[in-house]
């Protein structure tokens, strides 16, 4: 396992660009890998097996001669068919960092810490956050309230303390963060990375569509709509894109059932027209090189670290 601290030594920021559903692939992953982040992306983007390992070596090889490591997500949640396959790639590839979610990373941890990786779990409560840590994973991502995609209930400002008082590993906070002031009071709360999520849809190098993009740029925290009723999972979503896509924002049903399956097989076609986003919506003004996002909060952090000195 890596030292935490010599990880952060070579970042220009102390941040993850979060693995994003639909959004994240080899370009965003390795734009942010060179702008002084960590990057990521969910291995279901993949469609197919041949091409996450397509995938996974052109990363591998990239990143070769950049300083910030990178991640992949797993799902491993018991509907998800494709786990075994993703982490067979994994040994082969052997990312610096796996990111789990939907499930317990207990399966995983001692292989992947066996060639030197460590596993962060995604995690969205207090409950999951200590199974996780019970499972011996090396970091924590907490999901917080406010977060794009799926999310959680607690406040960062009581869930970060929280964790700390049981958990003296790496802890990652997600929700809301698109700035530097964010990304530092992160740290201030006892985090050791933020999760950049919604900021970097709408980059050059992301997988979204224009219009997602576009939706983005025009949309506040107000137009942002929690629901379970699509995934299964508390999820935020774009208002617009649900009203564009037939569903009635005030009116979004029961909770669904989680059925997750094969990426090759799944209907992803209904995702691509139903667009999550976090609360921070309202920090995308544009779209912009993941390099000149990177670079403007920087710039936010370096200023509000400079004025706490």
């Amino acid at each position: 396992m890596q030292d935490i601290g010599s990880i952060k030594a070579r970042l220009r920021l102390p941040a993850i660009a979060a693995p994003m559903f639909l959004v994240s692939g080899p370009e965003l992953v390795l734009a942010a890998c060179k702008s002084g982040i960590i990057g990521s992306f969910p291995a279901n983007n993949a469609r197919t097996i041949e091409i996450l390992d397509e995938w996974l070596g052109e990363i591998a090889a990239a990143t070769a001669e950049t300083k910030a490591p990178w991640a992949i997500n797993i799902m491993v949640h018991r509907s998800y068919e494709r786990t075994d396959e993703e982490m067979a790639l994994v040994l082969k590839h052997k990312p610096p960092i796996v990111i789990t979610a939907l499930g317990s990373p207990k399966e995983l941890v001692q292989a992947v810490q066996a060639y030197g990786g460590m596993v962060f779990a995604d995690v969205n409560s207090l409950t999951y956050a200590r199974k996780a840590a019970e499972a011996g994973v090396d970091g924590l991502v907490l999901i917080s309230a406010g977060a794009g995609g799926h999310t959680g209930a607690l406040s960062a400002f009581a869930f970060v303390p929280a964790v700390r008082e049981f958990f003296d590993g790496v802890v990652v906070l997600g929700g809301a963060i698109g700035s530097g002031q964010a990304v530092r009071a992160a740290e201030i709360l006892g985090a050791d990375f933020a999760y950049l999520g919604t900021r970097l849809i709408a980059s050059e190098e992301s997988l979204a569509h224009p219009d997602y993009k576009s939706m983005l740029i025009d949309a506040s925290a107000d137009e942002i709509i929690t629901s379970a009723s699509l995934t299964g999972v508390p999820a935020n979503w774009l208002k617009g894109s649900l009203v564009a896509a037939g569903f009635d924002p005030a009116k979004m049903g029961a909770k669904a059932e989680i059925d997750l399956g094969r990426p090759e097989s799944n209907d992803a076609k209904r995702w691509k027209d139903v667009w999550s986003a976090g609360q921070g919506v309202g920090a995308v003004r544009g779209v912009e090189h993941v390099a000149d996002i990177i670079d403007q909060l920087v710039g936010e952090y370096q200023s509000v670290t400079a004025k706490a000195v």
